[in-house]
């Protein structure tokens, strides 16, 4: 099975490039508009525009600020903003995979375009429509529907050439030349990379070191080496000289396929490595993982089989992460044939298994595939019959009545096997919800005995008139623990509501022996959640087991941060540190902790396995000077959004 790039990759290499500093400083700047436009058009365009700028970075805020314009337009009557919204949605929809919603998206932005550019000849209504069939065609270039992104594309690049964007125009070509190379008619894939890379030159438009490579990957593929290295060079000057981390990487990648090619292994080497760290430092697990395919196999023909090993599992680790079943087939093999190499069958016949499983996998997603594209072909052959060979018309008819129906009960067989696997899914995600619920149920006992703990121990230590205060307070945080406890998560402000309130009585119960802090940076966006009592669990062992036996004067930081695409939640305390905690009272300290921790640290396996992104906790102590001054708790979650 020959190994490339999906048509959908290489449209994304062209239109998406990395977000820089100055795009984010733009964003920030829109931000600061929209809080003092008055206008409801200019606020919708405002969403727009800030949906759009964020396609590159954030698919999640893309759609959020999209549904934002999407919602005003429709209160306003703006038909404009409307179109656009679905636009913005459908990128978003592409970008996170969801390419039959995006299709529905994209399908609306040409309806609504379409409308108005009865009425509307201007720049700004054609240039939507226009964008409209683009993306239709990109939808259908991933369904492998060349003909039907053939004439979507045509359609785009007959109203870029009319209202005279070239760049555009060049973007149009470009796609028009990837379809061509998806069905293997390199010829006509060269013509539009050229007259697309033509215009790019023209114009000074950064998108030509893309052509570039895609004229010599081209070149490469026809055996014309030297041609493609020439290409290769060109465009490596340019990418020195813009901001396309993605498109450099893969260049190198390419530029390590052809110097293994010629046999200059090092050089392969070489450009392989520059390649992994730049989707690394991308954390683009796509791109990495066919570049460690890449120096597995190459390790693998040198017969440095131990290295050839250690890639291959990081490719194959990569793929199943982020779901790349064609890559997940490539480096099973590869390892399969590796530990057959070493002699080590038993291992080897592990990989062969699993690289048949991906195999089969990918047989049949080709085949629905091609299904859904004869489908297609059908029906646009058919009218086309009609039209030229009306005389044969009932001879047709009848033909094509056996074959549609011998289709339709095609179609109800896959039907069938696709609900049979959404209700599996269905079942298989309640199944999840229910343990998430039953968890949270265990965390709020949990807390629960806590509290009424410490009120026991306020009436011993401060009398009737005290603890009556410090229930007043615990009744205030039971009820802000029960309306939190209604939802799978929370908005941040809550979850700091909440914490305020129960420090505030862990302060009356230990006579104000310490203080404390909770700040939230400005990164930290108002709609963020985290699962709710998440927090708590941590500044209570805080409390008892560092702050409590400590002497002096006790202190607490609860600071909330976004970093790396993640919500960081730290607390850090100066009390005695886990050692001496641990010396001190081994045997209460390890069955309390444990407990809060075990279910913590299981509410955030269910929350992986349900949103597919990572969680981490980290527990350390503070060390100065040979000395420990505390201890620091660090949580990493997935940025999750209130909806």
């Amino acid at each position: 099975m020959k190994k490339k790039l999906s048509v959908l990759r290489l449209f994304l290499l062209l239109i998406f490039c990395g977000m820089s500093s100055a795009q984010n400083q733009e964003i920030d700047s829109l931000k600061r508009v929209l809080l003092v436009t008055k206008i409801d058009t200019a606020k919708a365009n405002l969403y727009n525009h800030i949906s759009n700028k964020y396609k590159e970075s954030n698919p999640d805020s893309t759609a959020f600020y999209a549904q934002k314009a999407a919602s005003l337009s429709k209160k306003i009557n703006y038909p404009f903003g409307l179109a656009t919204s679905f636009l913005n949605k459908g990128n978003s929809n592409i970008i996170l995979g969801n390419y039959k919603q995006a299709k529905v998206d994209f399908e609306k932005a040409k309806t609504n375009f379409s409308v108005l550019a009865e009425d509307d000849d201007s720049k700004e209504i054609k240039n939507g429509l226009a964008k409209a069939y683009a993306s239709i065609g990109v939808i259908a270039s991933e369904e492998n529907n060349y003909s039907l992104a053939l004439e979507n594309y045509q359609k785009a690049l007959k109203i870029y050439l009319a209202i005279g964007q070239k760049n555009n125009v060049s973007k149009a070509y470009n796609n028009i030349g990837i379809v061509y190379k998806s069905q293997g008619n390199n010829p006509k894939a060269l013509h539009y990379f050229k007259k697309a890379l033509q215009i790019q030159e023209e114009i000074g438009e950064q998108a030509a070191a893309t052509s570039l490579t895609n004229i010599g990957v081209i070149y490469f593929e026809q055996g014309n080496s030297s041609e493609a290295f020439n290409y290769y060079k060109k465009a490596e000057k340019l990418f020195e000289k813009i901001d396309n981390q993605r498109g450099f990487a893969l260049l190198k990648n390419y530029l390590g396929d052809y110097y293994k090619n010629q046999n200059q292994i090092n050089e392969a080497i070489s450009s392989y490595t520059q390649s992994l760290e730049m989707y690394e430092e991308m954390q683009n697990k796509h791109g990495a993982s066919l570049v460690l395919y890449n120096l597995g196999q190459l390790n693998y023909e040198q017969k440095n089989n131990s290295e050839a090993i250690k890639y291959a599992t990081q490719s194959l680790n990569n793929a199943q992460e982020v779901g790349l079943l064609d890559q997940t087939f490539h480096s099973e093999k590869l390892l399969s044939d590796v530990y057959d190499a070493l002699g080590n069958h038993q291992q080897s016949l592990i990989h062969y298994k699993e690289y048949v499983k991906a195999r089969d996998s990918i047989n049949n997603l080709e085949s629905n595939k091609k299904f859904v594209r004869a489908e297609m072909d059908f029906e646009y052959q058919m009218k086309e019959s009609l039209l030229l060979e009306k005389n044969k018309r009932q001879k047709l008819i009848t033909l094509f009545s056996i074959i549609g129906g011998l289709l339709l009960l095609g179609l109800v067989f896959v039907i069938f096997n696709r609900r049979q696997v959404k209700r599996r899914l269905t079942l298989q995600k309640e199944v999840t919800e229910y343990e998430q619920k039953a968890l949270h149920l265990q965390m709020n006992p949990h807390f629960v005995f806590n509290c009424l703990g410490s009120i026991s121990s306020f009436i011993v230590q401060n009398g009737t008139d005290s603890a009556l205060k410090y229930l007043s307070k615990f009744s205030k945080l039971m009820r802000l623990t029960l309306e939190y406890s209604k939802g799978s998560i929370i908005p941040i402000d809550k979850e700091i509501e909440g914490l305020q309130n129960y420090l505030e009585l862990e302060q009356l119960r230990f006579h104000n022996s310490f203080t404390f802090s909770i700040v939230s940076s400005e990164k930290v966006e108002f709609n963020m959640g985290l699962p709710p009592l998440l927090i708590q669990p941590f500044v209570e062992n805080a409390i008892l087991h560092g702050l409590v036996p400590k002497e002096g004067e006790g202190k607490i930081e609860v600071h909330f941060d976004v970093h790396n695409n993640q919500l960081v939640c730290t607390i850090t305390d100066n009390g005695i540190g886990i050692t001496k905690s641990k010396e001190m009272k081994e045997n209460s300290m390890t069955a309390h902790q444990s407990m809060a921790l075990e279910i913590t640290k299981k509410r955030l396996e269910i929350m992986e396995a349900t949103i597919s992104k990572s969680a981490q906790i980290e527990i350390k102590e503070i060390e100065e000077n040979n000395a420990i001054q505390g201890t620091k708790v660090t949580l990493r979650l997935p940025i999750q959004y209130i909806q």
